[in-house]
């Protein structure tokens, strides 16, 4: 769990949360292990590579070298965490000041962990106005990526930010 030192001068309104187990979990089993890199467009030469659980190694397709790379589940687990604490940090140091329930900051932690903290930025700043059907809506559009210049909807993204987005459009919070 966070011990609330976000290295600021003033504590945010989120310095007390981490991610859930359930919505861990729930993101691990998304993030499905690949025991090696491969390209995230479905096929070599397309997309960015990309290796174990979802991670991204660099923009643009794997080198041939990078292909044959096998991975192992403790490297993946290890990163996997890594890059967790790190989204975990990052909402924590960009929704400052709106406090959010447990819903909201796990699904800012999991949109963080795929989009990256540029990516998931709009979306914080509407969270710190308080527009939260806002932020559920750039979030619901955030569903496309860049595959040989072009923008094209990523199937799989559709569904994970249908479901980073509920918790934003909830009547309680």
């Amino acid at each position: 769990m966070w011990n609330g030192n976000s290295g600021q001068d003033t504590a945010g309104a989120n310095d007390h949360l981490g991610m859930s187990a359930g919505a861990r979990a729930r993101m691990r089993k998304r993030e499905v292990d690949v025991y090696r890199y491969y390209d995230d467009g479905g096929r070599p030469g397309v997309g960015h590579c990309t290796w174990g659980p979802g991670i991204l190694a660099h923009r643009g397709p794997c080198t041939k070298e990078e292909l044959g790379r096998p991975v192992g589940q403790a490297e993946m687990d290890a990163e996997f965490a890594r890059r967790l604490a790190r989204s975990e940090r990052e909402v924590r140091s960009g929704v400052r000041k709106q406090p959010l329930s447990q819903a909201q900051f796990d699904a800012l932690v999991s949109l963080a962990y795929n989009a990256g903290a540029r990516g998931s930025r709009g979306t914080w700043k509407l969270v710190e106005k308080g527009d939260m059907e806002g932020a559920a809506i750039n979030i619901k559009k955030m569903t496309k990526t860049t595959i040989n210049g072009r923008l094209v909807v990523a199937r799989g993204l559709v569904s994970r930010r249908a479901e980073e987005a509920a918790p934003f459009l909830a009547p309680s919070r």
